[in-house]
């Protein structure tokens, strides 16, 4: 063999070479990029239940995970996307006499309600007077988380009232005479609300807009009560 000819040779196999070492960069930078996405879609969520005298404990797990966004050359896939309701559903929430927080909880994903969560809105929106609970209302969820993406808010609702058992509305009652006697609060169909740097108002127009349900605005308490029931405002 002579020089000229080595020399070649050694080039190509060079070459050769470099080129499975650059394949192999792409592939392991290939893994390394899906089981980031795989890692950042785990996210947390903390849900805060304080005690009736002190600042309680935080408990801290995985939230439902997120759907992955995917690559599709199908139209009906590519319309698949995380911010289609239709895939989940997220909601936050403060209640202002509990202290009681629920961060970004997933409550609706797949096609499905998922119960744990439901039992954690549940206990949050419990007559706080009583300690009772009662089933909220789904389609009242998913009048807030609406009402969520209608103001583009990330904010929590801060919660003034959300179910009231009997005991706790004829209470009321005899205080204000604005407090209904077969209140939608006692059936976990209402809700009243509030979010941080927004006046009633703005809650109220972005709520009417909606045509879902009842709709009272209270602006010397600064809250908007809304519930499932025939679509009116007051």
């Amino acid at each position: 063999m002579n020089k000229d000819h080595q020399t070649k040779t050694i080039d190509q196999e060079s070459k050769i070479a470099s080129r499975r070492k650059f394949l192999k960069q792409i592939a392991c930078g290939s893994l390394l990029a899906f089981s980031g996405s795989e890692i950042a879609s785990a996210a947390i969520r903390d849900i805060i239940k304080p005690g009736k005298y002190g600042h309680g404990r935080i408990y801290r797990h995985k939230s439902h995970k997120e759907p992955r966004q995917h690559q599709s050359t199908f139209q009906n896939e590519s319309r698949l996307q995380p911010q289609d309701p239709a895939i989940y559903k997220t909601l936050s929430f403060e209640h202002t006499q509990t202290g009681d927080k629920l961060i970004k909880l997933t409550y609706f994903e797949n096609g499905r309600y998922i119960k744990d969560a439901l039992n954690e809105i549940n206990y949050l929106l419990r007559d706080c007077h009583t300690d009772d609970i009662h089933p909220i209302d789904t389609a009242l969820l998913d009048q807030l988380h609406d009402l969520k993406e209608t103001l583009g808010i990330i904010k929590p609702f801060h919660i003034v009232s959300g179910y009231r058992s009997p005991t706790t509305n004829a209470e009321l009652r005899k205080h204000s005479n604005r407090v209904a006697e077969h209140s939608f609060h006692m059936q976990g169909r209402a809700i009243d609300i509030r979010v941080e740097g927004l006046e009633a108002r703005t809650i109220k127009n972005a709520a009417l807009s909606m045509a879902r349900g009842g709709v009272g605005y209270y602006p010397y308490n600064n809250f908007v009560h809304l519930d499932t029931g025939d679509i009116r405002n007051w």
